[in-house]
């Protein structure tokens, strides 16, 4: 493995595990000051937000300066956020460290960018991006274990290590993390309004049914995500442990995928496009089975949700990054972050109002967004093809 590719990997991966740390005190810790649910939602909200509008921005911003100083940057930030948020007294201060941390989140829009740099044709471009997204989901399996570990100090404690992984992260970056990009003459100057980039996605032809197609996977994603606790819990009694032992599980599969089926079977038989329409027909019968309430048919939905998604996250990124204009990579990288980051703040507001009409709404709605998809990108399909 090459060293860049080898830096980038364990860079995506204390700071994943840092992020994994904090999930499962953040809503204890922040009780602590008083903090209403509405106000602890916000907050998780807030993150997204802002980086909705961040991420495009930093995208554009390192196909002008590089790959190297955004990631730097992007990942002190990181580390300035949780030191605000583990010495907050008060909840405004809580909010300005979720929102430092969110005007500056380009940490994984920036590594995909960087090992597609060093991806030498299609297949290795989809494999590193496989890599990464592989290295994401082991992070966030061992994240919250640490972050239970280190509860037992304090609630602040876990915050103060993660801002501690993120700066240690930032330093190894600074010694090691060679620049990628070099070819950055004869782009138009960088516009610091936030919103252009988001205009110059809704006017590109050539991707705009990639972003439409990844802006319905997310919403039905998020949307089955965020009631998936009360879900199990309402329809099969399921406690914590086991809903989090559900999660792990799918996070095995999803890092088998990315890891090992991706390179060795699914771009070995299958042309990407191909997977696309695949993937989505596969989580659009996942949704379904969830909607039966039968538990063997919802053991066969985990496994369709950690492959499809694993695979479809993957290969979508790859398409982007394939048919973007070479000169702007970076920012068709940070317009897939900044539609998830809507998603994120969308979806669970969505499910949750279909929650209290009935549980199986939220992913009847789901399997809606994902047909849809399915189709434009059958359509898509059907027109490469001619």
């Amino acid at each position: 493995m090459r060293k860049e590719k080898l830096i980038i990997i364990l860079t995506v991966l204390v700071d994943v595990i840092g992020f994994g740390i904090v999930i499962p005190i953040l809503p204890f810790y922040v009780t602590e000051f008083g903090a209403s649910p509405l106000t602890v939602t916000a907050m998780f909200a807030s993150f997204s937000f802002c980086s909705f509008f961040s991420a495009p921005f930093l995208g554009a911003l390192s196909d002008r300066i590089g790959r190297r100083p955004v990631l730097l940057i992007s990942i002190l930030s990181t580390s300035i956020g949780w030191f605000v948020f583990a010495s907050a007294t008060s909840i405004p201060f809580l909010f300005l460290g979720r929102v430092i941390d969110g005007l500056a989140a380009g940490n994984f829009t920036i590594a995909q960018s960087y090992l597609v740099d060093i991806s030498g044709d299609e297949k290795e471009r989809t494999a590193n991006l496989g890599i990464i997204g592989a290295t994401f989901g082991v992070g966030f399996m061992l994240g919250p274990v640490f972050g239970g570990l280190l509860s037992k100090v304090s609630h602040a404690f876990p915050f103060w290590i993660a801002g501690a992984m993120a700066l240690t992260n930032t330093i190894v970056a600074y010694f090691f993390l060679l620049e990628t990009h070099h070819k950055r003459e004869g782009l138009s100057p960088l516009s610091l309004n936030p919103l252009t980039p988001l205009f110059r996605a809704i006017l590109n032809k050539t991707l705009r049914r990639v972003y439409i197609i990844w802006l319905l996977f997310m919403l039905a994603f998020v949307t089955s995500q965020s009631v998936f606790a009360l879900f199990v819990k309402d329809v099969f009694g399921f406690d914590s442990f086991v809903t989090g032992s559900l999660f792990t599980s799918v996070g095995i599969i999803v890092a088998l995928n990315q890891a090992v089926l991706l390179k060795r079977f699914w771009l070995k038989y299958f042309a990407e496009h191909t997977l696309i329409v695949a993937m989505l027909a596969i989580l659009t019968v996942g949704a379904l089975l969830v909607t039966t309430r039968s538990l063997p048919l919802f053991y066969v939905s985990l496994a369709l949700f950690g492959t499809g998604q694993s695979i479809l996250r993957v290969v979508i990124s790859s398409q982007v990054a394939g048919d973007a204009d070479p000169k702007m990579k970076g920012e068709s990288m940070g317009i897939l972050s900044a539609i998830m980051s809507a998603c994120m703040v969308i979806g669970p507001l969505i499910s949750g109002a279909l929650f209290e009409f009935h549980h199986t709404l939220p992913y009847f709605a789901g399997a809606f967004y994902l047909l849809v998809a399915l189709m434009i990108s059958f359509g898509t399909t059907l027109v490469k093809r001619a």
